[in-house]
Parts: C-alpha cells; sequence; structure tokens
C-alpha cells in the first residue's frame, strides 16, 4: 500500500489528437479537467471519449505519473497535453503492467485492470514540444480497464496492488495489505 495523489483528472468528449500532427493541436473543451471522475465498471470514464466504447473497453483509462511528464521540455506539461485520463503523484505506474491495482481517494477502492503501455505517439512532439516522444518512451502511462464502479477525486489517495506479477515485491506496495 502506498500514499499518492491524485493531481489531475481528464475527462474529453472529444478526440482532440486527430489527423496529421503538422496540422496543428485543435482546441479541445475548457471543462476536460475536472475535480472527480465517475468510474463504471468495464465501461470507462462517465462523459469520456472512450466511454463504453467496444474497441476501447481494455484501454478506457490511461493512469500516469507526474515524474515521467518531460518538463525539462515544457515545464507546464500536464493531461491536456498527454490525453490521459488520472495523472499521480508517489507512484511508478508504468512498472504495473499485467498487474490488477486499487485507488481509493475516500470514497472506496477503485479496481483497475493494467492491460498495456500508453505508448507516446509523434503528437506528443507537437503538444508538449520536440523530444516528448522519446522522451515518454516506456513512461507514458498504462492503459486499464476499470473492473468496478466508482468515484477518483483529487487529492490525497492510496494506491495497492491487489494481484499480478510480483504483487507482494514492489516497493512500497504489498499483495496482503
Amino acid at each position: 500500500m502506498a500514499d499518492v495523489e491524485v493531481l489531475q483528472l481528464l475527462v474529453s468528449p472529444s478526440h482532440r489528437l486527430a489527423g496529421r500532427p503538422a496540422d496543428g493541436l485543435p482546441s479541445g473543451p475548457p471543462d476536460e479537467c475536472v475535480p472527480q471522475v465517475e468510474v463504471r465498471g468495464r465501461l470507462g470514464l462517465v462523459g469520456d471519449r472512450y466511454y463504453a466504447r467496444p474497441a476501447h473497453r481494455d484501454a478506457a483509462v490511461t493512469l500516469m505519473a507526474v515524474e515521467n511528464l518531460p518538463r525539462g521540455i515544457l515545464p507546464s506539461a500536464d493531461l491536456r497535453h498527454t490525453r490521459r485520463n488520472i495523472l499521480l503523484r508517489g507512484v511508478d505506474i508504468d512498472a504495473f503492467l499485467g498487474s490488477t491495482v486499487s485507488l481509493d481517494t475516500g470514497g472506496g477502492p477503485v479496481l483497475f485492470a493494467v492491460n498495456r503501455p500508453a505508448r507516446p505517439c509523434a503528437w506528443m512532439d507537437v503538444t508538449i514540444g520536440p523530444g516528448a516522444q522519446r522522451a515518454l518512451r516506456g513512461r507514458g502511462g498504462v492503459r486499464c480497464t476499470p473492473l468496478n464502479d466508482g468515484v477518483i477525486g483529487l487529492g490525497p489517495a492510496v494506491f495497492r496492488v491487489v494481484d499480478g506479477p510480483d504483487a507482494t515485491a514492489r516497493p512500497g506496495t504489498t499483495g496482503a495489505d
């Protein structure tokens, strides 16, 4: 078990990173960064562009560690630039591929199956700056399936590995907590 912090939440009804990066970034809705998100098991985040889409059920929610943002390229880089959904401080979420993890911001644990890396694309060099795609390789976050309903809000949270490879061997976590 580890104490972490949820720094930012992004729920966007539109897919802004479409077309060619050379065409530039379209603007997004001003209210896509929210103070809390409603999670639905196997469906995603209510109101998000990937919610209940069959093609994205195993990757409906993306989690990322703030420590991995390329702040040397763009000091203000955040979820609006990476298009991830949940920005965490205090856990290397990329290390938990193949695991089931729990995130609890006070309303009860929300479980996520950590399925695959969220690989950075060429858009990162447009939204963050030249070199961002390379800087985010292997550190771009993870794509997950939410396994139960719940609410995640900004602020302190408890992160726990519930099941998966080496769940009891990870620093700061145990499978028995």
